[in-house]
């Protein structure tokens, strides 16, 4: 089947509203901070973005404010590359997310969703040619989990579908069985997989394909991250990605478990990374690459786009990500007699500097 599109991400568009701070301010406390700088982002944006600068032809599904935040942000995709013609505009304000951004490059992020919240089921319906011409389709949870669930009812045969549970919530079983790969770090990992492995292994998960999988992430299956995917992939999803900071991320798919070391970079702001690394690993696999592979890849473009500050101005080109490749291949994925491997960009420091994969 020939597709338009390498790449259609579905999901929130905001505006980014930065501050850097000696530190994050604690409960109850006010910290000064930097002056004000306002960026376009949002996860589905950003994966957008990403995409189009490394080469891939690349549309968005989304919902923006009619206002200048939205402006900015449909200026942003036309100028990366992105087809725009399934943005959708009014209903409420563009999204905003207030960014704090601390010296060592870690941030904390709040959301208002604004528009993206109204990103609805009938949206997704009304773009369905959208799907159809599309290989990958990727998505994420800064937009309602019934538009997500409409995605998936629509996507074309043949098509392969990304999901980046975050902010995470336990997720229908008919949602997890389309994800191939099912990305995530291991906070959410935890909110997947909730009560649904608990100490009792003969437990069961919901057999209603719509009812949620997992509500109580205090409930957990160990330290093990193979003990997790191997958890994760027991709920339906085709294959995982466990982003592990500095330990790089770790992909499975029930055959194989291969971890893909992270990137050792000088880290200036980790916003947008997990973003770039999900836009490019989504890419790599419509290409035809395996999940190891394109999880390297990935786990370089996540460690180019902390190099620089901001979200989307940071996301590499391919000329970029084969110059970063070229400066540490030990970067890519090796597979051991046991088939133990785990890969993922992080966003921790290590001793020599961050790793990052995504």
């Amino acid at each position: 089947m020939t597709y338009d599109y390498d790449l259609l991400v579905v999901g929130s568009a905001n505006a980014d509203l930065v501050i850097g701070v000696e530190r994050r301010p604690g409960p109850g406390e006010t910290v000064l901070g930097s002056d004000l700088s306002v960026h376009p982002g949002g996860k589905g944006a950003n994966q957008a973005v990403a995409a189009a600068r490394l080469g891939a032809r690349t549309a968005l599904l989304a919902r923006v404010g009619d206002d200048a935040h939205g402006r900015l942000l449909l200026d942003s995709q036309r100028s990366a590359g992105v087809d725009t013609a399934g943005v959708l505009s009014g209903g409420a304000p563009t999204g905003v997310a207030l960014i704090t951004v601390d010296p060592s490059g870690d941030n904390s992020i709040v959301v208002s969703p604004g528009a993206n919240a109204r990103l609805s089921p009938a949206d997704v319906r009304d773009a369905s040619g959208l799907l159809r011409a599309s290989r990958v389709v990727s998505a994420q949870l800064e937009i309602p989990l019934e538009t997500v669930g409409e995605v998936v009812a629509g996507m074309a045969p043949g098509s392969r579908f990304v999901l980046n549970p975050s902010p995470p919530v336990p997720l229908p079983t008919g949602i997890l069985a389309a994800c191939d790969p099912l990305i995530v770090n291991e906070h959410e990992a935890r909110v997947v997989l909730g009560g649904s492995v608990a100490d009792d292994p003969e437990e069961p998960v919901a057999d209603d394909p719509e009812e949620p999988v997992g509500d109580d992430p205090e409930e957990w299956v160990g330290d093990d991250p193979e003990e997790w995917a191997r958890a994760l992939l027991a709920l339906g999803p085709r294959s995982v990605v466990i982003t592990l900071g500095a330990r790089g991320a770790l992909v499975a798919d029930g055959r194989t478990t291969v971890l893909v070391p992270s990137v050792p970079v000088r880290a200036v702001d980790t916003t947008g990374a997990g973003d770039a690394f999900t836009a490019a690993l989504a890419w790599r696999l419509g290409a035809g690459e395996s999940l190891p592979v394109a999880a390297a890849y990935a786990t370089r473009v996540g460690a180019a786009a902390v190099t620089k500050e901001g979200a989307q101005v940071s996301f590499p080109t391919a000329a970029e990500v084969a110059s970063l490749a070229e400066a540490a291949p030990g970067s890519l994925p090796q597979t051991a007699a046991t088939e133990r491997h785990v890969t993922v960009p992080g966003q921790t420091v290590s001793e020599q500097g961050r790793g990052v994969a995504g």
